[in-house]
């Protein structure tokens, strides 16, 4: 059994309520939601929450909701790894057999189904534990710059000061949109941003975390133009 799990607590700080927040007409776990439904991958898409006016949106569009997060999962400061694991067991409580897990974003407008599809694929021909999407840095962060404590520039790897940025290691960062694995490798505990996850590579113009404000009003503008594109490709290719 293949299974979607989507953590979605209610206690978002520095942008109230992010999870339901309307983002592009629909609430914005419905955007993940809708990617799982879409990609016919899962048996079972479930929501992990511990707030009622999310579960009954995540029902809303499709998702299950089989149990209640409890409160001392659903802190600050609360692991994914952690909430994964609950996840798993609430649902094995109930002898399903689970394969696969994969753990999606609730706030990941970007996600497609056929990021998903791929990252599956990649999974079982890697033999890896976990695939996840990744994208790449704009600038090297070898050149990496901070304040000193003069409020001065300084250099943050001063022995790549004069290095070339050609001759530099292209660096990625997590893209924050999913992570799907092995229920076994979940289960253990194994970490993730290890050479036990194979990259899922994604364009940065489909990647923008939504942490603050800021980030959110970004975050539609490249929703808007990654539409159009897609809407423009669409009316070319018919």
């Amino acid at each position: 059994m293949k299974i979607a799990l989507i953590p979605a607590r209610g206690g978002s700080k520095r942008i109230p309520r992010k999870n339901i927040k309307i983002f592009s007409g629909k609430p914005m776990i419905a955007h993940s939601i809708l990617a799982a439904q879409n990609s016919k991958l899962f048996d079972r898409i479930i929501v992990s929450t511990d707030d009622t006016e999310i579960a009954n949106i995540a029902q809303e569009w499709g998702a299950e909701v089989p149990f209640i997060r409890p409160a001392e999962l659903s802190g600050d400061y609360t692991g994914t790894m952690d909430v994964i694991q609950h996840g798993i067991k609430q649902l094995e409580l109930n002898n399903s057999t689970i394969d696969y897990v994969c753990c999606i974003y609730a706030t990941a407008p970007f996600i497609t189904p056929h990021s998903l599809q791929n990252a599956f694929q990649l999974l079982l021909a890697s033999e890896a534990d976990y695939v996840f999407t990744v994208t790449s840095f704009p600038f090297p962060v070898q050149r990496a710059l901070f304040l000193n404590k003069d409020s001065r520039i300084d250099c943050l790897y001063p022995e790549f000061k004069f290095t070339r940025s050609q001759d530099l290691v292209e660096t990625y960062h997590d893209a924050g949109q999913f992570y799907f694995g092995k229920t076994s490798a979940f289960k253990a505990g194994t970490p993730l941003f290890s050479p036990a996850s194979c990259p899922l590579i994604l364009p940065r113009k489909i990647v923008q975390d939504i942490d603050t404000p800021e980030d959110w009003q970004r975050a539609e503008m490249l929703y808007q133009l990654w539409q159009a594109e897609l809407n423009d490709n669409s009316n070319i290719s018919g």
